[in-house]
């Protein structure tokens, strides 16, 4: 993994906000248009793999994801890791951290190419006390947080195989990221076997035997990055708690 964003210039990066992607505003991209991008650093790139902060450290700031994914893992003593969230445009990564001032409680590693903007702690905690509304957003990102927290453990406590964990995750990504033709569920699923793995608390070799039990059966199949669920009740069979 690399640990330093890609160099940009600096006059393009500094109307990046100007002309965002991301629609509806969401949290504090409109604190940063309107006045609080000068306690803001540029909007940086950064290739996959950069660790942008990391389990146990104190906390420095926050990262607004412009673009692109990041991962969000813990681990343990004997270095297994376990994905607790994958963020989305629009979230603020380390906000927990940085409002509670305790460590940071997991790390954040880019997973594509991703946009990202940097605010230092002192300056966000100031920015919170000064605009209008500014708490209120962070409140609705902590809450989508544990919300988050609660799926997970559900996923990996209430589901007693692997099978059935698994499919649940593939339900989910069906439900709110998949496109349904003719009975037929398309999802992206960028994400590799081992990061599906750390998903579900399973190795990548138990996900890969899965996902071929899954085609032999004619649960899935898959093309690429595009998985086509054709049998949802079979995986909704699977993921029942047990």
């Amino acid at each position: 993994m690399t640990s330093s964003p890609v160099e940009t210039n600096e006059g393009a990066a500094a109307c990046v906000c100007a002309n965002c992607e991301i629609r509806g505003e969401p949290f504090f991209c409109g604190i940063l248009k309107n006045g609080g991008k000068d306690s803001a650093g540029a909007p940086e790139e950064f290739p996959r793999g950069v660790v942008l902060f990391a389990e146990g450290q104190r906390p420095r700031g926050v990262y607004l994801l412009c673009r692109g994914r990041v991962k969000l893992s813990t681990s343990s003593g004997d270095a297994r890791v376990l994905i607790t969230d994958i963020s989305r445009p629009g979230d603020v990564l380390g906000l927990s951290a940085v409002v509670s001032g305790n460590a940071y409680e997991g790390s954040a590693v880019t997973l594509d190419a991703s946009r990202l903007v940097f605010v230092g702690r002192e300056e966000f905690l100031l920015m919170l006390d000064e605009y209008p509304g500014a708490w209120m957003q962070a409140t609705r990102q902590l809450s989508r947080n544990y919300r988050t927290a609660h799926r997970q453990a559900s996923l990996l406590g209430l589901s007693s195989t692997a099978a059935g964990k698994l499919a649940s995750v593939l339900l989910e990504r069906a439900a709110h990221k998949g496109t349904q033709s003719a009975g037929v569920v398309e999802i992206q699923l960028a994400l590799t076997h081992e990061e599906l793995g750390q998903l579900i608390g399973a190795s990548r070799e138990t996900v890969t035997r899965l996902l071929n039990e899954f085609k032999r059966r004619k649960v899935v199949e898959a093309a690429g990055t595009t998985l086509l669920v054709r049998d949802r009740k079979t995986l909704e069979a699977l993921a029942l708690p047990r």
